[in-house]
């Protein structure tokens, strides 16, 4: 039996609907899904245009409506501020819906998303993409295996040139309405995410924020300690620039008892490992490797479009098994919270505990 055959429909086709839509086409080219592309919307009908030339027998729809005629699922990569409508438009037709991240603007508009989506119970995932990155799964693994003693702190340093220019050109990144805020919720709420899911529950934030460029209510500048319930902390340090060298880049390290785990690379490697009288590299999984020298892309392309279509192809192919994709909203809402409660203490000067 070959693979699931499956039509889908892009809303949103700038940036990240251009990653998603390379990642799929390459991965049906590749053979691993028999998902087509097959319609696209966006609010500038040229740029939907340009995306369904991509994909043979796609149609540049009109409007949202006419994008989810007769398809089985969506992939929702339009500004925060729109992610409510468009899920809510194809949960009512019961597709499968795979949301960027964040969920929306705040808190409470994620959690109206979350909920909308588990009352129809359509299956979903959100672009949490740095769960499907080599590096980190490597990193996970690492932390469960004997010998490392247990984790006790983590410092997080991620920065990226400001994405309103360059290759992001994401204009709508300084409009507070449409983002919800800056670096924190728009970049570091994948490391909100990983931290949660490496060292586990946070149980109080300590947090500042700054404003260097001047765009009212997005902050550059986001520092914040966070206490886990296993006694670890972890500190985070995000921020947006003007070194336009510097797209995106993450350092992370974790000390345990007995480890420092580090890493550089945030999506293939490789993860180091040191200890008391030694010290190892270990580089992705060789299912990885395998994916990515499969896709029918630029050599120096591979492995960074690899750690979207792993999200992409762990999404229709939990759909097609009856599984619950991962990560799920459920997940999505944990790193929500986190920033939520870093807001709070940015602007209270106070520690934030969590339920």
């Amino acid at each position: 039996m070959g693979p699931w055959h499956v039509n889908l429909s892009i809303i949103g086709c700038g940036f990240i609907g251009a990653t998603h839509s390379h990642a799929l086409r390459a991965l049906r080219r590749a053979g691993h899904t028999d998902a087509v592309v097959a319609t696209t919307w966006d609010l500038d009908p040229a740029r939907a245009r340009r995306f369904a030339s991509a994909h043979v027998g796609c149609r540049p729809a009109a409007d949202l409506d006419e994008a989810l005629d007769g398809v089985d699922a969506v992939w929702v990569c339009t500004p925060t501020s729109s992610h409510l409508e468009v899920v809510e438009a194809a949960a009512a037709r019961r597709l499968a819906v795979f949301c960027e991240k964040p969920l929306a603007t705040d808190l409470a508009g994620a959690e109206r998303l979350a909920g909308v989506l588990e009352a129809t119970g359509v299956p979903s995932q959100v672009g949490l993409v740095l769960r499907h990155a080599p590096v980190f799964l490597r990193l996970k693994e690492a932390l469960g295996e004997p010998g490392f003693g247990r984790p006790m702190a983590a410092v997080l340093r991620d920065d990226q040139f400001f994405p309103i220019q360059g290759q992001y050109a994401s204009t709508w990144r300084a409009d507070v309405e449409v983002a919800g805020g800056g670096a924190l919720i728009e970049h570091s709420i994948h490391d909100l995410d990983v931290l949660a899911w490496l060292l586990g529950e946070v149980v109080e934030v300590e947090a500042g924020t700054a404003n260097f460029a001047g765009h009212p209510g997005i902050e550059d500048v986001a520092s914040a300690r966070l206490t886990h319930r296993s006694g670890a902390v972890s500190t985070l340090i995000s921020l947006w620039h003007r070194i336009l060298s510097r797209p995106s880049g993450r350092r992370l390290e974790v000390f345990c008892e007995d480890r420092l785990l580090w890493l550089e690379e945030d999506q293939v490697g490789p993860l180091h490992v040191e200890w008391s009288d030694g010290s190892e590299r270990r580089g992705p999984v060789p299912a990885f490797g395998q994916l990515a020298a499969s896709l029918p892309v630029r050599a120096d392309w591979q492995e960074s479009l690899a750690v979207y279509a792993s999200a992409d192809l762990a999404f229709l192919r939990a759909v097609e098994e009856g599984r619950p994709p991962s990560p799920a909203v459920s997940e999505a809402l944990v790193a929500h919270r986190l920033v939520d409660a870093i807001y709070r203490s940015s602007s209270t000067g106070r520690k934030v505990a969590l339920r």
